[in-house]
């Protein structure tokens, strides 16, 4: 197959292994990451490591669970404990997404050369990574199963704990369906995302993709760089904040888990996307303040910055972070987009226009990825662990959701401000468009338009060198020309 993408058959030997080598990183990346995790948080009794593990990885990637619970009471089996778990572990999803989509541009690139891919071999690409993550996805689906035995006594509630007796159990199961249609789903947005924020990667030819080149390349890959920086910047925070804690560890693995969970619900509560949400019980303590305490006493009220801000002034700052972020983003997408000759006034506008469109698609997504319901219950006897009876500090009921309608408009709203500030503050400095991709035909492409050519001459491999081509290289004006005594031709001596 030439390295241009533009002709020959698919090799798919190689397509398959370059996919299996994605999605093989990808899922030790994953499982890497819900592992340490879930030790440093000390979550995984003995022997439950492996498929908890398994089950966090799958929950990760757009999976679902279904937990159980079964505890014997006097011999009977009369008491049930139920667990349902609606949440994405951001940390192991984002650590697998940039693994799967930097081996897979890697290999793309490799294969189809820097400027064009065939559509054919592009869909073949996607088509058996996709294929390939589920069939390989089925390892965690099956195995993220298992049981964790429960200390009755260890719940020291009451007379609870006498009534258990330590035959009590949790057990949870992966819903093999669902997790399976989840993993393709997240795979194939994955992909998808990676070539349209990836400036260097190929596309096949087409007016179609030349304009996702010129126009939403810019500010997507602005958009993944500045959600990925805010992320660094929340790990690096809860370094710091775990060096004076009493519990180091807890600390680390919560933030290796849910670190993207934390900071873009506080990017978006900056940026005034309303939210809706409850908390009761114990499971309310694992929100961060005021957010835990404003749930608790106003549930089913919208949580807007005001409110939070009334239980804690600090709360602005999160507005002056988001700001930055989004302005930020603003001079990003003005270094990458070019100018194409535009006064500063038009290259704002175009700025704003792109960078209002991607964020108002974008924001939504980070808005439903950061939404949060679970919940937990003992019932002993009949009797629900909510009525009075705090068991093991495990109960209660916590759900978030955002506005996506709001998010839409407010994406809009911000990006298009932020989009034309930096544009701004980009142009006064010299450096707009200074990033800018070079359209494919500019590059040494084997075919197609601008293809080498006498008018077109093809970009040099290396810099011209004098000490390897003579014809650069110029006479010495202390030497005369080879054949010549005098250094003078017959007809050019003077006074001849």
């Amino acid at each position: 197959m030439h390295k241009d993408g533009g002709g020959g058959g698919i090799r798919w030997g190689d397509v398959i292994l370059a996919s299996l080598a994605a999605v093989g990183w990808a899922l030790v990346g994953m499982a890497g990451v819900a592992a340490l995790g879930l030790h440093l948080l000390g979550a995984a009794p003995a022997g439950a490591l492996g498929p908890m593990t398994a089950a966090v990885v799958v929950l990760g990637v757009g999976g679902s669970v279904t937990p159980w619970g079964d505890v014997s009471v006097f011999g009977g089996e009369r008491a049930a404990a139920g667990v349902a778990v609606d949440i994405t572990p951001l940390g192991v999803g984002l650590v697998g997404a940039l693994l799967l989509s930097y081996v897979f541009l890697r290999s793309l690139r490799a294969a189809a050369g820097p400027a064009y891919v065939s559509g054919a071999e592009l869909a073949a690409r996607v088509g058996v990574l996709v294929a390939a993550f589920v069939a390989v996805a089925g390892g965690p689906v099956w195995a993220g199963r298992g049981v964790i035995p429960v200390d009755g006594e260890s719940l020291g509630v009451g007379g609870v704990g006498d009534l258990v007796g330590g035959k009590a159990s949790v057990g949870f199961r992966v819903d093999v369906a669902e997790s399976l249609a989840g993993a393709a789903c997240w795979a194939l947005g994955v992909v998808l995302l990676a070539l349209l924020a990836s400036p260097p990667a190929p596309l096949p030819p087409g007016r179609g993709w030349d304009a996702v080149r010129r126009v939403v390349r810019p500010a997507a890959s602005t958009l993944v760089t500045v959600a990925v920086v805010a992320v660094a910047a929340g790990w690096a925070a809860a370094a710091y904040a775990a060096v004076g804690d009493d519990h180091p560890g807890r600390v680390v693995g919560a933030a290796l888990l849910g670190a993207p969970n934390g900071v873009w619900l506080g990017v978006a509560v900056g940026l005034f996307v309303p939210w809706e949400g409850r908390a009761s019980g114990g499971l309310a303590g694992a929100l961060p303040d005021p957010l835990g305490d404003l749930l608790r006493v106003s549930s089913g009220e919208p949580v807007t910055v005001g409110r939070l801000a009334g239980l804690d002034r600090g709360v602005w700052l999160l507005v002056g972070a988001a700001g930055l972020l989004m302005l930020g983003a603003g001079v990003l997408t003005a270094v990458r987009t070019a100018r194409g000759g535009l006064g500063a006034v038009a290259f704002a506008g175009r700025c704003a226009v792109r960078l209002a469109a991607v964020t108002a698609a974008g924001l939504p997504l980070v808005v439903g990825l950061a939404g949060v319901s679970a919940g937990a219950s003992l019932s002993v006897l009949g009797v629900d662990g909510f009525g009075g009876v705090d068991v093991g500090g495990v109960d209660g009921v916590v759900e978030l959701r955002g506005d996506g309608g709001m998010a839409v408009l407010l994406g809009a709203l911000w990006g298009g401000a932020a989009g034309g500030a930096g544009a701004l503050l980009a142009y006064g400095a010299g450096v707009a468009g200074r990033a800018a991709s070079l359209p494919p035909v500019a590059r040494a492409v084997p075919w197609g338009p601008g293809a080498p050519g006498p008018y077109t001459p093809s970009v040099p491999y290396r810099p011209p060198n004098p000490d390897t081509n003579p014809y650069l290289r110029l006479p010495d004006p202390g030497c005369p020309p080879e054949g010549r005594a005098d250094g003078w031709p017959e007809r050019g001596r003077p006074g001849g």
